[in-house]
């Protein structure tokens, strides 16, 4: 039989009469992916209220003293710092994991004071029986159990049960905590009874130390939120910068596309070339008298392999096939590389005509902010459920005094009396949370549930952000006669026309991403534990999934990119679409690589130059490089210049990749569209093509009636 030869990615597309654009009269997609979607975000609900209630974020935020009461708040409200009693336990008794989970306990007693102490100071060695407490001690130091005006304990018996501290030594507060900042040279005076003042003061820095160790360096965290607060107003100026160029750099693509393009083909093919010459005359001079590989061997000095002429032979054949790859590419593909150029100034044009589409990236910025900040309270409240458990625990396990007292005990804080277990001292020291009860024990699992919730919003956030675009832009592609037809508030119509009938696809679509996603963190996970590993089999095995996973998560965001544009325009859900958008693709295929490859080229120049200026310029004026008189303009005095200049680097990018990512699915939605144009139409009067009249003479197309523009 004769005929034509089918496509082994499906027959072309026929013309339909009625089709204008994206499809008015449609229908809800994938129910029941929305269904199980709407379940999980009621589910995800249901975590955080069940967080709220059981949670206590003040457990991370706020100090507790040794009664189990926080610093700072309700009847602390004016001591917001803790006091350790007796600072040099924690240097013998001291963990780190413990200490995470108590909020830096160490076994000795805690006090919220209004200040820390500033000074050295010591009770006196002597001390006769009618010296009364209140002329010691200052009050706020000592523990609210004891009122020193009117207790009938000696000075000595406050010392034994530790209600009072033996010494101070002076300290600063640190995350609300009382930590010792001396110089050895100042404690001259200071001397603890019954002990060695130079072992006294390295045990007070070594309990320092370790609790130091706990929550970092001592500054660093002050030092930052001081560089900040200096220099805030410079980075949202440099950021504003930052978004001012993006738009730029967009606006002018619509000019120096083809300009762009090809000075960098240009470019490239000229260094590759040189490159070529420079290896040739390299590999002439060690000919005859250069080291070969041979007596060379194999060495780490990376720099000995210069003066082998093999290197240079090396080189020179794979720039030689790279020059001749590059100019068959633009031979053969010359045509293909002028469409894209072209789609890529006819994407410039259609932002031009719907510059709110630029402010979408704000909507889907504000989105991500909800999911992330929804899960970081709730992985808050999570943590910090279940209340915590103290137990009874002897100072001294070996004093026989204390016979009796496994520290196995529970007790309250809140109404723990020392006294009535003289003459043995015990104190009532944190032991863990409370992990019992169906929520506390699964508090690992709803972790785990609230991480998934976290992944799937925002890829859901994201899919929602490329239909609605895709649906603008394709309304502009429909339209016949530009700007006349394109509809008005297109970007408001697709945002609504996709959360009424295709929640349920996008939902079902970053379902899949997410799946991806976890199996890559999950590989992550297994190669971080086996990074120590002999087994050179299963190393192998995990870094060939981890490669592979890649390249599905790749394919998975590229294949539903596509289908979200399909989503957006024909309505139909999420399956079909990417099977008409794959088709269709393939059907394109030198087309879609050529388009690609040239709009990353483009967008990675354009967050080049965005990105790479303004974090230029910051550098200079950051660092002082930029001569400025009048003083109120120069540049603020900062402990760690390179965090505002980090900060407006990241900054830079994310604001960048917002303004292009919008560009980019533009380009993306008019391609597809300008594929669909050619297979359905073919320019007689029943069929006219919709594509722009610049996209007509490439093609050496045009339409038998009426005008493109």
């Amino acid at each position: 039989m004769g005929g034509q030869a089918v496509s082994p990615y499906g027959e072309k597309l026929k013309h339909d009469p009625t089709f204008r654009g994206p499809i008015r009269n449609r229908s809800c997609t994938d129910v029941i992916c929305c269904v199980i979607f709407a379940v999980f975000i009621a589910g995800y609900i249901l975590v955080g209220i069940l967080a709220w209630l059981y949670g206590d974020p003040r457990q991370a935020i706020y100090p507790r003293n040794s009664t189990g009461a926080y610093c700072g708040i309700g009847e602390n409200r004016d001591k917001p710092f803790v006091f350790y009693l007796n600072i040099m336990k924690c240097a013998t008794s001291f963990n780190l994991i413990s200490a995470a989970m108590s909020g830096l306990q160490c076994p000795t007693p805690q006090i919220c004071v209004p200040s820390c102490p500033d000074k050295f100071w010591a009770v006196p060695p002597q001390i006769i029986r009618k010296d009364k407490p209140e002329d010691i001690w200052n009050q706020t130091l000592c523990q609210p159990s004891v009122d020193l005006k009117t207790t009938n304990l000696s000075v000595s018996e406050i010392l034994n049960l530790q209600l009072c501290p033996e010494f101070t030594v002076p300290s600063e507060p640190v995350m609300n905590r009382c930590f010792p900042t001396f110089d050895s040279s100042q404690a001259e005076s200071f001397n603890v009874s019954g002990m060695d003042k130079n072992k006294t003061l390295d045990t007070i820095k070594n309990g320092t130390e370790q609790l130091l160790q706990s929550i970092g360096a001592k500054n660093l965290g002050l030092q930052i939120f001081e560089d900040f607060t200096r220099s805030w107003y410079w980075i949202l100026i440099a950021l504003l910068i930052a978004l001012v160029l993006s738009l730029i750099f967009l606006m002018l693509l619509r000019c120096i596309a083809k300009t762009l393009v090809w000075a960098i083909i240009v470019g490239v093919l000229v260094t590759a070339a040189y490159g070529i010459y420079h290896c040739y005359t390299e590999y002439q001079k060690l000919n005859q008298e250069g080291a070969t590989i041979k007596k060379v061997g194999f060495t780490t000095n990376v720099g000995a392999y210069r003066s082998v002429k093999e290197t240079w032979l090396a080189a020179l054949i794979i720039l030689c096939v790279v020059e001749g790859i590059m100019l068959l590419t633009l031979v053969f593909l010359r045509k293909q590389i002028m469409i894209a150029i072209t789609l890529i100034k006819e994407a410039s044009r259609a932002i031009g005509y719907m510059m709110s589409s630029l402010l979408y990236p704000l909507v889907t910025f504000v989105l991500l902010i909800i999911c992330v900040a929804y899960w970081g309270i709730t992985a808050l409240y999570l943590a910090t459920s279940g209340a915590p458990l103290y137990r009874i625990v002897p100072k001294n396990d070996s004093s026989p005094d204390c016979i009796g007292i496994s520290g196995n005990d529970s007790c309250s804080p809140m109404t723990f009396n020392a006294s009535t277990y003289w003459p043995c001292l015990v104190d009532c020291i944190f032991f863990k949370y409370n992990d019992e009860g169906l929520f506390q024990r699964n508090l690992f699992n709803l972790q785990i549930y609230n991480f998934v919730g976290l992944l799937w919003c925002i890829n859901f956030v994201i899919a929602l952000g490329q239909c609605v675009l895709a649906g603008a832009f394709a309304s502009y592609y429909w339209a016949f006669n530009k700007p006349q037809d394109i509809p008005t508030c297109a970007v408001c119509s697709a945002f609504v026309r996709t959360l009424r009938y295709h929640i349920g696809s996008l939902a079902f679509g970053s379902l899949v991403l997410t799946i991806v996603q976890l199996i890559r963190i999950v590989l992550e996970y297994m190669d971080h534990k086996l990074k120590d590993s002999s087994n050179g089999a299963a190393k192998c095995l995990l870094c060939c999934m981890k490669c592979c996973f890649w390249c599905l998560e790749k394919f998975v965001k590229f294949l539903n990119r596509n289908a979200y544009i399909m989503i957006a325009i024909y309505g139909k859900n999420f399956c079909v679409s990417a099977k008409n958008a794959f088709m269709l693709l393939m059907r394109n295929a030198a087309r879609v690589v050529v388009l690609d490859k040239v709009t990353d080229l483009l967008l990675f120049l354009g967050k080049l130059l965005v990105v790479g200026g303004v974090g230029i310029l910051s550098f200079f004026f950051f660092t002082g490089r930029i001569p400025i008189d009048k003083p109120e303009f120069k540049s603020p005095v900062l402990n760690y210049y390179w965090l505002p200049i980090l900060t407006v680097v990241v900054g830079s990018y994310f604001i960048a990749q917002g303004f292009f990512s919008v560009y980019n699915m533009c380009v993306d939605t008019l391609f597809l569209c300008f594929l669909e144009d050619l297979e359905r139409n073919d320019g007689s009067e029943r069929k006219p093509y919709y594509m722009s009249k610049s996209l007509m003479n490439i093609l050496n197309k045009k339409n038998k009636i009426g005008k493109a523009k």
